[in-house]
């Protein structure tokens, strides 16, 4: 569920089930806490990494409730893991590894960025839990029975683990979306102002040259008045002279 603006909307859970949700994630945390430097690059390379790893929380695999001291520690442990010095054989690959853990938790040490997480991860399991009060509710009016495949904790985990990966998606889908909407308008005002410069540039240049020449249009307008003039007053000569007369001849 989102609020308005396309922001995830706030939690409004079952303080029970969301406190299993917790125990859940600590588990894999501690499952995953073993794993080794490739198992971390490789995780946090696998495919579909770049929506994956969206989420700060599970990048760092840290419980969302986890204290800024827990934060730090968790990601002195995870840097370590994956640091390229740690892994010359793979530098590359660590690289970007090391990449994703550090943006994680530059991410939740923000305020704004750390609330944003975890009103995805919230929206995500308020939205499965209303997905299986629907369910519950048709099975009840079918007149089936009401155990569904989320009443096991490890579904239900999958299931909101599934639906905040998408929400995350969306968001960032929405975020790149907006930027490359941002970049065009930027891009347009641009092209206008480059040609409202050369417009300018044009402008000035014909005015320039309107200048430079002025002397010479002058000089020309005035050298064809003048020859008007003449031939006008020549042609005038011509007109007024009285026409020859023709002697008689006598026999």
């Amino acid at each position: 569920m989102a609020a308005a603006g396309g922001e995830p909307s706030a939690p409004n859970m079952s303080e029970d089930l969301f406190k299993n949700f917790i125990s859940e994630v600590k588990q894999i945390e501690t499952r995953d806490s073993v794993l080794t430097s490739k198992q971390q690059i490789e995780r946090l390379l696998r495919p579909g990494s770049s929506y994956f790893n969206l989420n700060p929380f599970e990048v760092l695999q840290i419980d969302p409730e986890a204290s800024d001291t827990e934060l730090k520690k968790r990601f002195r442990a995870m840097s370590i893991l994956v640091h390229p010095d740690k892994n010359q054989d793979d530098q590359e690959r660590a690289q970007k590894a090391f990449e994703a853990v550090d943006k994680a938790y530059k991410n939740l040490l923000e305020p704004d960025q750390k609330k944003r997480a975890l009103d995805v991860i919230h929206a995500g399991q308020e939205y499965v839990e209303h997905m299986v009060k629907e369910k519950k509710k048709q099975l009840k009016k079918d007149g089936k029975s009401l155990d569904i495949e989320e009443d096991d904790p490890e579904m239900f985990r999958q299931a909101v683990y599934k639906q905040t990966m998408k929400l995350f998606a969306e968001l960032e889908i929405k975020r790149k979306e907006r930027e490359a909407k941002d970049m065009h308008e930027r891009k347009r005002a641009r092209e206008e102002e480059i040609e409202v410069a050369e417009k300018a540039k044009r402008d000035r240049e014909w005015q320039k040259n309107f200048e430079e020449t002025r002397d010479g249009r002058v000089d020309s307008w005035r050298t064809f008045q003048a020859k008007g003039k003449k031939t006008k007053e020549k042609k005038n000569r011509s007109f007024l002279k009285p026409p020859k007369v023709k002697m008689e001849q006598r026999e």
